[in-house]
């Protein structure tokens, strides 16, 4: 068994992972992280959910090996899991417990077996995700944001040196979103974070570093700079009439669109690179439209492969 020397860090090495089925989850995923926000991002049924079991040592890959902190998560699955905090995408439980119980039973569970110990633990860890007002609240009468951060609560209780997060804000309002966000940023910046979603948004500016998984494979591995750059010159607005948008859109990828009187404008990603006359380049991208341009130009990528094996 190898120790980690330079700090916490996950290695993911030549994994793949093939379902019963037959269908290929996971086709040679090589990553290698450490402390902060690590954004894994790509569309439903690409893989995520599927790396995130395997790290967690809730599902052994078909190939390849996957260390955390040094420990094999095949071969030194209790290692591991002292070592990881897991908020799945579901998390749904406890309905008839207040907060604070649920808590202090989990703390017990991992081995927190002192009271005094347990209970400062417990309320250090609702201060901290900002549950201290509703520490007597049934789980049932929290809000969908509450409940997702009791989940990052119940995932932090044993003081894990990892945190992974599947699909955090599927159903939060806006400014749930905000403050899961700002939550992840503060946390990101002690311990390893890897979170896991379909929606850039989710990602925020504590986010310095992330992959993109499709159909299996990482499709790009960088910072959210390095994909915004990538889309410069193939993401652009233009001003279309309403008789022309649907010819016009059906060879684009639309990000957005706003209606005026007789026109429409939008912003839309050029799937071959080429323009439609009157575009204009969008000079600084967001991190959503470089993600929506890079996802256009591999899903043609990828169009035309099928097709070439055709």
């Amino acid at each position: 068994m190898e120790q980690a020397e330079n700090g916490m860090r996950i290695t993911i090495e030549g994994v793949r992972h093939i379902y019963n089925n037959d269908t290929v989850a996971l086709d040679g995923i090589d990553l290698n992280l450490g402390t902060g926000l690590f954004g894994l991002l790509g569309p439903n049924g690409a893989g995520k959910s599927t790396l995130m079991r395997i790290i967690c040592t809730l599902l052994p890959p078909t190939e390849g090996r996957v260390s955390v902190g040094g420990y094999d998560v095949v071969h030194n699955r209790r290692e591991v899991r002292s070592l990881i905090g897991y908020l799945p995408q579901e998390f749904s439980a406890w309905r008839l417990h207040r907060v604070a119980e649920v808590l202090d039973t989990l703390a017990a569970l991992s081995g927190l077996e002192e009271k005094s110990v347990r209970h400062k633990r417990v309320d250090e860890i609702i201060e901290s995700v900002g549950l201290s007002d509703v520490a007597d609240r049934k789980v049932k009468k929290l809000s969908g944001g509450m409940v997702r951060r009791l989940g990052v609560a119940q995932a932090l209780v044993h003081e894990p040196k990892i945190l992974i997060v599947d699909e955090p804000t599927v159903g939060l309002d806006p400014e749930e979103r905000i403050h899961f966000r700002q939550l992840m940023a503060r946390l990101g910046q002690e311990r390893i974070i890897i979170l896991s979603t379909h929606i850039v948004g989710d990602l925020g500016a504590g986010c310095h570093d992330l992959a993109l998984i499709d159909h299996g494979k990482v499709k790009f591995r960088g910072s959210p700079e390095e994909l915004i750059n990538r889309a410069k010159g193939i993401v652009f607005k233009m001003g279309i009439t309403r008789n022309n948008e649907r010819e016009l859109t059906e060879t684009l990828e639309v990000i957005s669109r706003e209606d005026t009187d007789k026109m429409v404008t939008i912003r839309a990603v050029s799937r071959d690179g080429r323009l439609p006359e009157g575009a204009e380049p969008i000079k600084d991208p967001s991190l959503e439209e470089a993600y929506v341009a890079f996802m256009a130009v591999e899903g043609k990528k990828h169009t035309a492969s099928e097709k070439e094996v055709a």
